[in-house]
């Protein structure tokens, strides 16, 4: 009978009702703790409540050991513990968990999402469908595709075939871009694997890039010492010229340089690479040009700061991550490209139990083969000259334009995922609710914080500021230096800065540090919902565990 599991009536809704409101009781309260921690990030230290109690919202600091016992999570190997073991789990999750919706919460390159992206992750809870063919999440598709080529034409790849899609975070998204790399320009690696190229491939990346292009490597069965690293320059953006040596010096050795990874917004500094200058040596040794973007990408909103971004669109592809900079909930990762049939090429394989879109018929008994299913040689998708491993048949050719005017609707046919999660829908109500505009102004309002906080830390006889002033992304780097000294012992800069570090967590502030020549510096990440009188609460912080670390 309709509505029953048996004789049993089904009474989801009256349930589901009943613990969304039992457990927004948990998660309300949860949020209204940071809200009500904003005088004490403002004062740097913790103050009394409204019940004039002294707590900590941001975390309650427990070390590995100590927490397996007091969060001592049962799983019944018999009968569950109903709603009231549901619920208490709950309230031990929240209770030993990181506030990210503190504002003492500027440790990493993401911070809370907002009431939007709650409501987003409640709707995506309800639907629980998989976005890998469009037969099973029709809307959700349609709206990936959208959202993904508004992205895209941000970032100047206007073209009909532009777009992209939503990756499991932005070193999946980076994994990927490689493998569309090698198998576009190089295309008996997609059945033969690396053999398939002429010589041992090279990928090429920044000092300061991020270090999943390296397990990319490794992932692809290249190895981590495929990829070298580029010299920066004094702001830590990659030197083209050094570049170019690096690519000459590859092919001397008689290896075959691939792929070279940009970056918008690098982790430490925040630097953004000069594109244009490293597009052009990629055009004239035919490589990949890929922007890790997940950081610094969302300046594209901005008037004021897109600049930064300038020559983004003579990229083969793009990483952006909106859980990043966007405060839309993690993970939201997307991977842009000017031709999405040239994802769909380096991606695609026969699964007639799972793909059964327009044509696909068809398509099933032409790739019966498995050099069928690789393409064969193509032409390169980079620049459009000879692929090296041959020249293109007239049939190829027909099938490939055949692929090229139709729209990918099963989006698992561009990506290396089968289990997709709509992450998309993120970005999208988002997008809905704040607008363009609205996006504009919280990244106006980010970078505003961050300089502020930068000139606040320059102006400070104790302190040795590293980024530029303005820095170029919402990163802050400097060192703590006692009358502007630093120690000539990096160590000893370094065993300062971690316990200036964890003292401040107990004052209501988590912040990161990183290596540098002189020692492990600060490194502050401001976000879009971080107030003014947040960072000036941080530098009064600063002060105090500074005289009680170093006296």
């Amino acid at each position: 009978m309709a509505g029953t599991q048996g004789d049993k009536p089904l009474n989801r809704a009256d349930e589901l009702d009943h613990l969304i409101d039992a457990v927004k009781a948990l998660i309300v309260p949860f949020v209204r703790e940071a809200d009500e921690a904003v005088p004490s990030r403002a004062a740097g230290e913790l103050l009394p409540d409204s019940q004039g109690v002294v707590q900590n919202a941001l975390v309650k600091t427990r070390r590995p050991e100590d927490l397996v016992k007091e969060l001592a999570l049962n799983l019944p190997k018999g009968e569950g513990l109903g709603e009231e073991g549901l619920l208490q789990t709950m309230r031990d999750v929240l209770k030993y968990s990181v506030n990210t919706w503190d504002q003492g919460f500027m440790d990493k390159l993401y911070a809370s999402t907002n009431p939007v992206g709650v409501a987003s992750e409640l709707l995506l809870g309800a639907l629980n469908t998989n976005v890998h063919v469009y037969q099973v999440s029709p809307a959700l598709t349609v709206i990936e595709k959208h959202t993904a080529r508004s992205l895209a034409n941000l970032f100047g790849f206007t073209g009909p075939r532009a777009g992209g899609v939503t990756c499991q975070g932005g070193s999946a998204s980076n994994l990927t871009s490689v493998v569309i790399a090698r198998n576009t320009l190089y295309p008996e690696c997609k059945t033969r694997g690396n053999s398939g190229g002429p010589s041992p491939f090279v990928l090429f990346t920044s000092v300061h890039g991020h270090y999943s292009v390296e397990k990319a490597a490794v992932t692809c069965g290249l190895g981590s010492s495929a990829v070298w690293t580029v010299p920066v320059d004094g702001e830590g953006r990659m030197d083209p010229s050094a570049l170019r040596t690096l690519v000459e010096r590859a092919k001397a050795e008689g290896k075959t340089p691939l792929y070279v990874n940009a970056t918008a917004g690098t982790t430490v500094l925040g630097s953004y690479d000069p594109f244009p200058e490293i597009a052009a040596v990629c055009a004239e040794f035919n490589l990949w040009l890929h922007i890790d973007a997940s950081w610094g990408g969302p300046a594209i909103f901005s008037p004021t700061h897109r600049h930064k971004l300038a020559g983004s669109h003579l990229a083969n592809s793009l990483t952006v991550n909106p859980h990043k900079m966007m405060n839309v909930p993690v993970t939201c990762s997307f991977l842009l490209g000017p031709d999405m049939a040239v994802f769909h090429r380096a991606n695609t394989l026969p699964a007639a139990y799972l793909f059964h879109g327009p044509g696909q018929e068809e398509e099933d008994t032409s790739r019966s083969s498995p050099a069928a299913a690789a393409g064969g040689p193509t032409t390169n998708g980079v620049n459009g000259t000879a692929a090296p491993n041959g020249t293109t048949t007239p049939s190829e050719q027909e099938r490939e334009q055949k692929e090229e005017e139709e729209e990918v609707w099963d989006l698992a046919d561009l990506t290396l995922q089968c289990g997709r999660r709509a992450d998309s829908l993120k970005l999208a109500l988002s997008w809905v609710y704040h607008g363009a505009a609205g996006f504009a102004r919280q990244v106006d309002g980010a970078f505003a914080v961050a300089a502020h906080l930068a000139d606040l830390v320059a102006r400070h006889p104790d302190f040795v500021l590293l980024s530029a002033n303005p820095p170029p992304c919402l990163q802050v780097c400097f060192y703590h230096a006692p009358g502007g000294r630093l120690a000539e012992d990096p160590a000893v800069n370094t065993a300062r800065t971690r316990r200036m570090a964890r003292a401040l967590v107990a004052r209501g502030y988590m912040v990161d540090y990183a290596p540098g020549e002189k020692g492990s510096f600060f490194r502050v990440v401001v976000n879009a919902q971080t107030l003014t009188g947040t960072v000036e609460g941080l530098m009064k912080a600063l002060e105090h565990v500074a005289r009680e670390v170093v006296g």
